[in-house]
């Protein structure tokens, strides 16, 4: 066994254990809280963002001392971390308190016109809209968007835990298959789209009207099933009252600005010399006008920056058994299996995997892109944008975590939702 050889096992040793770590997190925050020894560590390895980091850099030791540490700095380099930091620019952007404050206005609005109690309507249009939305502003953003709402709108007031996971697995659902819309917003379709030219009007003709009505279902069904605890939300709250004081008082010029530092965020999305450096444009701004902000989310956004970097390291190891597993199926098999494999890898990954695929027919291209959007919320690891509301709700649940069979048991009733309308419609 020559050395890529072993390289290659070891990666999908460590990749698989990786995985099974994102599933016992929840176990280590358990010891961290009740054992007195070394409750750092287990803390350090119940943090879900940490996981994939930290097995990554297992990962590269391995590579180092199998072939050479030029070999591991080699392989580093050649991997594209384009979507971490992304993701990491995106995620602080959108939380910070001008767009935040003027889309809780926009649903605090809508939600108004709706014939309805305000919990339940924007409840609704949390779950709806801006997922829909993420088509436009992209998925982390709608994901950073939606999870500080329904974190301040809701999980703050004392729901249950059932309510909880359940809104938890419809927004992660609905985030993934929200995005489709367009042809940039989701990172699965992103993958592919400019090499299967599929633009705006083929998105939104074939993926983009299927996507709305499951989003639209999973969003009216948790609102109904749910709809006496949703109900006890104040109407009017504290909160909302501040949110409307605030949002007033912020000049439209600063709140402007932001959407323009978003807006161009997500156009040079390809090229993070120039989004990074537009980013410290940015940094600049908010602390030149410090009345008008929060706290900034940088260190949420840097763990979820550090999950996904440490995702696309160990996700590069796995091209030998993944891609040849997707090439032999057909487009019904293609489907479901993207669906499944999707909760163990990443939505992005897989699809790109899949568009090296050479002879891929165009059902199953649609088979291989609306599996993976359908399984993303299905776990932490399977759309990009998931580690963001996961870090932006998890200290709502108990012993602040959440977890991971929990989020999947959430998510299944809304991907079986979602897996029809692509399937059958």
């Amino acid at each position: 066994m020559d050395s890529t050889q072993l390289i290659n096992y070891v990666g999908a040793v460590i990749f698989g254990l990786a995985v099974l770590h994102t599933f016992s997190t929840k176990y280590f925050l358990h010891l961290a809280h009740t054992s007195q020894h070394h409750a750092g560590l287990w803390h350090l390895l119940g943090e879900v963002e940490v996981v994939f980091g930290f097995w990554a850099l297992v990962l590269v030791t391995c590579i180092a001392l199998i072939e050479k540490q030029k070999a591991a700095i080699a392989y580093l380099e050649s991997q594209n971390f384009t979507e971490p930091l992304f993701v990491f620019v995106i995620l602080v952007i959108a939380g910070t308190k001008p767009i935040l404050h003027s889309v809780q206005s926009l649903v605090h609005r809508l939600a108004a016109l709706l014939p309805v109690s305000p919990a339940l309507s924007a409840y609704f249009l949390c779950l709806f809209l801006i997922p829909l939305l993420g088509s436009f502003i992209t998925e982390p953003a709608a994901m950073t968007l939606a999870a500080l709402m329904l974190r301040d709108r809701f999980y703050s007031k004392g729901i249950s835990q059932q309510l909880k996971y359940a809104t938890l697995g419809v927004l992660f659902v609905n985030i993934s298959i929200g995005g489709v819309l367009t042809p940039f917003a989701a990172p699965p379709v992103l993958m592919v789209a400019e090499k299967w030219q599929w633009d705006i009007a083929f998105m939104s003709g074939v993926f983009g009207w299927k996507a709305a009505i499951a989003v639209a279902i999973n969003a009216l069904l948790a609102t109904l099933l749910f709809r006496s605890q949703i109900k006890i939300v104040d109407a009017v709250d504290e909160r909302d009252a501040a949110i409307t004081d605030t949002t007033t008082a912020i000049p439209m010029t600063v709140v402007g600005i932001h959407y323009v530092f978003l807006a161009a965020t997500v156009v040079f999305a390809h090229y993070p010399v120039v989004f990074m450096g537009l980013f410290l444009f940015f940094l600049g701004f908010t602390d030149a006008y410090q009345r008008y902000q929060d706290k900034l989310m940088l260190r949420e956004g840097l763990l979820v920056a550090f999950f996904l970097a440490g995702l696309v390291v160990l996700g590069g190891k796995q091209q030998w058994w993944l891609q040849p597993i997707l090439a032999g199926m057909n487009s019904t098999l293609l489907f479901f299996g993207a669906m499944g494999l999707t909760a163990i890898t990443d939505n992005a990954a897989l699809t790109y995997l899949g568009s090296l695929v050479a002879g891929l027919s165009d059902s199953a291209k649609y088979a291989l892109v609306a599996g993976a959007v359908t399984g993303g919320g299905l776990t932490v690891i399977a759309n990009a944008p998931n580690p963001a509301g996961f870090a932006i709700l998890k200290d709502s649940f108990d012993e602040q975590a959440i977890s991971p069979l929990g989020l999947l048991l959430a998510a299944l009733f809304p991907t079986a939702i979602a897996a029809t309308c692509f399937f059958l419609l």
